[in-house]
């Protein structure tokens, strides 16, 4: 499924051409969606938005085409600056990803949190908000579950960290059982530096986590890439404790690597680089285009550059990707 500010489309694939295509009407939403997930049952669709902070649940017809939202019977409690909404692995609960917004202007920081709501028949229900320190310092985006045990791995795009979070009663553990730095030189922080997408291995020994960077500078009257991480880190997952350890960071061979997908069986990682962008090349500054960086991975997590492909995006961006196999 797809969104936008105007409204939310199904998609389905050309099968001779592996095209996307729409499907079905697209509903009107109340504002620009960010993320789209659909309940386990695939009976709903779940869209969060950033501006206002909020969620609607739609229904899912039988063709496969977005239906009629549900209205809710409860005020939600939705935080600041919804990013992803995802069902949990149980079917009878969400977690809402409220990242905040760190301190700008003169105007102070908006806690984050993790909002935890029941969900039955279409109906959300307010359980618990996690946010350690009371959500200050912790700016949650993405989250992923681990396939076959209780951790759930959150990114915290503000501080470029990764946390790890038990489930337990389909909610969350108040506090992290492990948090680790994102970062290559975690010590070496420039100006718009973010943890982004987080995604689990299907085999549950890897994770991982997008770095992205794209400030900008001035050089020669130009403004040109200011410097950072943009990169996907690779942590193995101890089988025992949940515990992450960072064992790589690879290139992402583009800017602002915003997300990335793993194929159904875990061999193939593309990353989509969203925009173009001018940078320095020794004296020189040349056009570094928008692209998707393929990669293979290896039976240990690791991955090895397969090739990249540059992407026209005409002034917009590739806000999303994902991966699907044809059948």
């Amino acid at each position: 499924m797809a969104g936008d500010k105007h409204g939310a489309s199904a998609l389905s694939i050309d099968p001779r051409t592996g095209a996307l295509q729409p499907h079905g009407p697209s509903p009107t939403l109340r504002s620009r969606p960010l993320h789209i997930s659909i309940d386990r049952s695939g009976t709903y669709a779940l869209i969060a938005y950033n501006d206002p902070s909020g969620i609607t649940v739609h229904r899912i017809n039988q063709d496969g085409t977005i239906g009629d939202e549900v209205k809710q019977e409860t005020a939600l409690d939705v935080g600041i600056f919804a990013h992803q909404i995802r069902v949990m692995p149980s079917g009878k609960a969400a977690i809402l990803v409220t990242r905040g917004n760190d301190p700008a202007a003169g105007k102070p920081e908006d806690p984050g949190a993790l909002k935890i709501f029941g969900f039955e028949d279409g109906q959300l229900t307010n359980r618990a908000s996690i946010a350690p320190g009371g959500g200050y310092g912790f700016g949650p985006r993405h989250l992923d579950f681990h396939p076959a045990q209780l951790w759930a791995y959150v990114s915290l795009e503000r501080q470029n960290k990764l946390d790890v979070f038990k489930l337990q009663n389909d909610s969350l553990d108040p506090q992290p059982i492990f948090s680790k730095d994102t970062l290559a030189e975690p010590g070496n922080i420039r100006p718009r530096q973010l943890a982004g997408t987080v995604h689990v291995h299907p085999d549950g020994r890897s994770v991982y986590v997008a770095n992205r960077s794209d400030a900008m500078t001035d050089f020669q009257g130009r403004k040109v890439y200011l410097g950072g991480e943009n990169n996907i880190a690779v942590f193995a997952i101890d089988a025992g404790t949940g515990e992450p350890t960072l064992i790589q960071t690879v290139d992402s061979h583009g800017f602002h690597p915003r997300t990335f997908a793993l194929d159904p069986s875990g061999r193939m990682l593309v990353v989509a680089n969203i925009t173009p962008r001018s940078v320095r090349d020794g004296d020189q500054v040349r056009l570094q285009p928008a692209t998707l960086a393929a990669y293979r991975v290896g039976t240990d997590g690791k991955l090895a550059f397969a090739r990249s492909y540059d992407v026209e995006t005409g002034g917009s961006y590739q806000f999303w990707s994902g991966m699907v196999v044809l059948r």
